[in-house]
């Protein structure tokens, strides 16, 4: 809401990368606020009957031609919310949808009278070292650019992403630490909590024209304090397995001498950069000057923690799915 805390009339919105967990959040954020949604999904994307509420589109997002075709379908829209991002974040998928499709999908809003666009990033692109990082900074820099009303949403951690443990642990395994687990932090945030507050981004002029990091409740958490949290809740003695960050060097350095000849390898490595950043970078603001994380810098929002949501596994939640991006 603004700042006067008035309704606001309902938009019709193009969500991009609904199948995803977040996108799915995001969409009930987005119908409960009575918006008209029109999914943008890509093919074999899957997921699509968990749309509830909302239009389905299948959009080929390769091909600029098929996003205005069967996407805008010269249809009038008020404004594109994007959840969608690279499956892996290997060099030819990210620069493929992290910035091409973007970019196509941008232009295409423009002829459709979008005027506003709420774009999830990512908070690592401070420090762009990767290739998916500089693709989302590069289209970053376009839509800053577009003339359009924009919200740049740059989340810390997600609790997927902080989970992949919680069955080997379960099982009597180590939790598994890079150093001595105290590497990195940040303040995780969950997919109900982030889908609200991009939802909000369509109501609250304050967030307009803005890049706006933004993290979960509570203070910032080291990899050891997540394993001990876990080991607490299932009544177990800590046990931690530790990883020397060399180890991922000397991979990387393998796979990068081998990945010249082949290509397949060259994108293992790749995959095994994105390892060794989250292993060795906090999902924290950075503070240019200092060049050091700043958790007290980092927003918050939201009401879930993740020792909330670690407890609702222990209980016996669904674990969610990790997908490409799974390390453990």
């Amino acid at each position: 809401m603004t700042a006067d805390s008035q309704p606001h009339p309902a938009l019709r919105v193009c969500l991009l990368g609904a199948t995803g967990t977040i996108g799915r959040a995001t969409l009930r954020a987005l119908v409960q606020r009575g918006h008209d949604v029109v999914c943008f999904v890509r093919p074999r994307s899957g997921g699509t009957s968990a749309l509830d509420g909302a239009t389905v589109r299948i959009v080929d997002m390769g091909d600029p031609a098929a996003i205005a075709r069967e996407g805008f379908r010269g249809e009038r829209f008020d404004a594109v919310v994007s959840c969608m991002a690279s499956r892996t974040g290997a060099p030819r998928d990210a620069r493929a949808v992290d910035y091409q499709a973007h970019v196509d999908v941008l232009a295409a809003a423009k002829d459709a009278g979008v005027g506003r666009f709420v774009l999830l990033s990512a908070i690592c692109v401070q420090k762009p070292l990767l290739a998916f990082q500089q693709a989302k900074l590069a289209f970053e820099t376009a839509l800053i650019d577009s003339g359009l009303t924009y919200s740049i949403v740059r989340p810390t951690a997600f609790f997927k992403s902080l989970s992949g443990q919680f069955e080997r642990v379960k099982r009597g395994k180590p939790f598994l630490v890079f150093g001595d687990g105290t590497l990195t932090a940040c303040k995780p945030i969950s997919d109900g909590d982030l889908a609200e507050y991009l939802a909000d981004c369509l109501e609250d002029d304050r967030r307009w024209n803005r890049v706006l990091p933004i993290g979960g409740p509570g203070e910032a958490i080291t990899p050891r304090q997540q394993g001990e949290a876990l080991f607490e809740m299932l009544g177990r003695k800590p046990r931690f397995s530790h990883v020397p960050v060399a180890l991922l060097d000397g991979i990387i350095g393998v796979l990068s001498v081998i990945g010249r000849l082949v290509p397949s390898l060259a994108v293992k490595a790749e995959l095994a950069r994105i390892g060794r950043y989250y292993a060795t970078e906090s999902m924290l603001v950075l503070n240019p000057e200092t060049g050091r994380y700043d958790a007290n810098a980092t927003p918050s929002t939201g009401t879930e923690t993740l020792f909330d949501f670690y407890k609702t596994l222990v209980a016996g939640g669904a674990a969610p799915e990790l997908g490409d991006h799974a390390v453990f």
